[in-house]
C-alpha cells in the first residue's frame, strides 16, 4: 500500500467512525417499532438498485471502469445527508434515521459482497480487474476492515463516552464533509485536461442511475402500502447513496481511477440536486393542499 493509499484509508475510516458516532440506541429501538417500513427502505438500497445496476451494465456497452463505479455506488448504503433531505421534504425523519442506522450495519457485509460478485459476474469489469491485478475477494476483505472496524469503534465510543462524543461529533462531521469535497476536487483536478463536454454522456448516465434509485424507492413504498411520509423517506433513502464512501474506496483500492472518480463525484453532486428537488416539490404539494402529509 502506498503512502497516498494509507492516508486515504485513514481518512475513510475516520469518515465511517464519525457516522457511527451519530447512531444511538434509540435509532435501533425505532426499528423494532416500525420493522415493515424499515424493510421497505432497505429493499431498494441493497437489492433493487444493485441488481438493477448490474443488469444494466450487462446490457450497456460502457467502459469497464464506469460500469465498476456504477456498481460500487449502487452497492453503498445511503449517507446521513438523506436524513437532512427527508426532514426538509417533510418525510418521516425517524424512519430515515432508522433505515440509515440499519443500512450502515448491513453495509459491512452487503457492500463488499454485492460489489465483489457483480464485478466478477460481468465479463467486462472482471477482465478489467484482472488487467489491474485486483482480486475481488481481496476487495471484500479490505472493505470489511475499512467499514467494520471504524463502525464498531464508533458505536462503542458513543455508547461508553457520550460526553466526549458530543464534543467531537461536529468537528469530525465537518472533517468528513471537507474530505468528501477534497476527494471530488482533487480527483478532478488531477486529470483536469480530460474534463470536457465529453462528460455530458456520463452525467446523463448518472442522472438516469439516480432516478432509478428514486423510482425503486417509490415503487417499493407503493407495493408495501406505507404512508406518504414514509414513502418520502424510502424514496430519498433509495436515491441517495454514500458517494463519499465510494470515493474513499476508489482512492484506496483503485488508485483514484479517473473514470470511477468522475462517476462517483457526479453522483455526489447530482443526488443532492435530485433530493432537494423532490423535497421542494413535496413542500409545494403540502402548501397547495394546505395539510401535512399523513
Amino acid at each position: 500500500m502506498t503512502t497516498q493509499q494509507l492516508i486515504l484509508s485513514l481518512v475513510l475510516m475516520t469518515m465511517v467512525f464519525s457516522v457511527a458516532l451519530e447512531l444511538k440506541v434509540d435509532d435501533f429501538r425505532r426499528v423494532a417499532q416500525t420493522p415493515r417500513a424499515v424493510v421497505c427502505g432497505l429493499i431498494p438500497q441493497f437489492i433493487l438498485l444493485p441488481v438493477g445496476t448490474w443488469a444494466a451494465t450487462m446490457v450497456l456497452d460502457l467502459p469497464p471502469n464506469v460500469e465498476a463505479a456504477m456498481i460500487l455506488v449502487a452497492s453503498c448504503p445511503g449517507g446521513s445527508l438523506s436524513n437532512v433531505i427527508t426532514h426538509f421534504g417533510r418525510g418521516n425523519t425517524a424512519l430515515s434515521v432508522s433505515v440509515s442506522a440499519v443500512a450502515s450495519v448491513i453495509a459491512l457485509v452487503a457492500t463488499p459482497f454485492n460489489f465483489a460478485w457483480m464485478v466478477a459476474a460481468n465479463p467486462a469489469t472482471a477482465g478489467w480487474l484482472k488487467k489491474l491485478e485486483i482480486d475481488p475477494s481481496g476487495i471484500w476483505v479490505s472493505l470489511l476492515l475499512l467499514l467494520a472496524v471504524p463502525m464498531a469503534l464508533g458505536l462503542a465510543f458513543s455508547h461508553r463516552l457520550p460526553t466526549l462524543t458530543a464534543r467531537i461529533q461536529k468537528p469530525l462531521a465537518n472533517f468528513s464533509l471537507i474530505a468528501l469535497l477534497a476527494f471530488i476536487v482533487l480527483g478532478l483536478i488531477k486529470e483536469r485536461q480530460l474534463l470536457t463536454l465529453g462528460l455530458l454522456p456520463t452525467l446523463g448516465i448518472v442522472v438516469l442511475h439516480n432516478a432509478s434509485g428514486l423510482l425503486f424507492g417509490y415503487l417499493t413504498s407503493l407495493a408495501m402500502k406505507v404512508s406518504v411520509r414514509d414513502r418520502r423517506a424510502v424514496m430519498i433513502e433509495g436515491g441517495m447513496q454514500n458517494s463519499g464512501l465510494a470515493l474513499g474506496i476508489i482512492g484506496v483500492q483503485f488508485n483514484s481511477d479517473l473514470g470511477m472518480v468522475i462517476v462517483a463525484s457526479l453522483w455526489g453532486i447530482w443526488h443532492i440536486v435530485s433530493g432537494l428537488s423532490c423535497a421542494l416539490w413535496w413542500r409545494r404539494q403540502d402548501r397547495l393542499s394546505g395539510a401535512a402529509p399523513a
